[in-house]
């Protein structure tokens, strides 16, 4: 969607998660070491985890899914908010998923949760905030408007993140999604505005 090649800080994370994942798919320890595992949190207070959980992933197709939709979003979110706010929002976004997740977890010591899902929301719905009207597409399929997709998504993944039988952390996509929206309105308060005029525009 944006220029990659003008997007340092998107070409950054793209590379610093690329390299961490593959020394992990290689390096069991490493990745023991620094995957969000509540157990060693915990009772080791080893609470790095929450950040550099972050960066791995568990197989090959995570990561490629990830690194394709930051690959997607990233550089205009990076245009928009310039490359020191797009990282703020990007951390923020990690770390409010990490949260997230360890709270609704807390009492489980063997959960575990790796990849850039938490920061990744933040970064979408920041998109989605920016270009509330852009058509973007649920699942890869459904087509719908960036404001419906933000909505969607929050929704979905509350809802997720409740079942008992979940493979995937929805927990992180929520409090990343959250803690994103957060983010950006505070690094870029215009944001707010910008937004309701698109859409009194839309459907004034």
């Amino acid at each position: 969607m944006g220029d990659l090649f003008a997007s340092p800080v998107t070409m950054g994370l793209l590379a610093l998660n690329i390299a961490t994942s593959l020394i992990a798919f290689s390096n069991p320890r490493f990745y023991n070491e620094n995957v969000l595992w509540i157990g060693p949190m915990i009772d080791k207070q080893e609470w790095h985890r929450a950040f550099t959980s972050g960066f791995l992933h568990v197989n090959t197709l995570h990561l490629i899914v990830n690194m394709y939709a930051l690959y997607l979003f990233g550089p205009v979110v990076e245009y928009v908010m310039g490359g020191l706010g797009f990282a703020i929002v990007y951390l923020v976004s990690l770390l409010g998923g990490s949260a997230y997740a360890i709270a609704q977890n807390r009492t489980n010591p063997d959960y575990r949760a790796a990849g850039a899902s938490g920061a990744l929301s933040g970064i979408t719905l920041a998109f989605c905030l920016f270009a509330p009207f852009a058509m973007l597409y649920l699942l890869g399929i459904i087509p719908m408007w960036g404001i419906v997709f933000g909505i969607a998504y929050v929704a979905f993944s509350y809802l997720f993140s409740k079942r008992a039988d979940r493979v995937i952390g929805h927990e992180a996509h929520l409090g990343g999604a959250l803690a994103g929206i957060v983010a950006t309105l505070v690094v870029r308060p215009e944001t707010l505005g910008n937004f309701m005029s698109q859409v009194a525009e839309r459907f004034g």
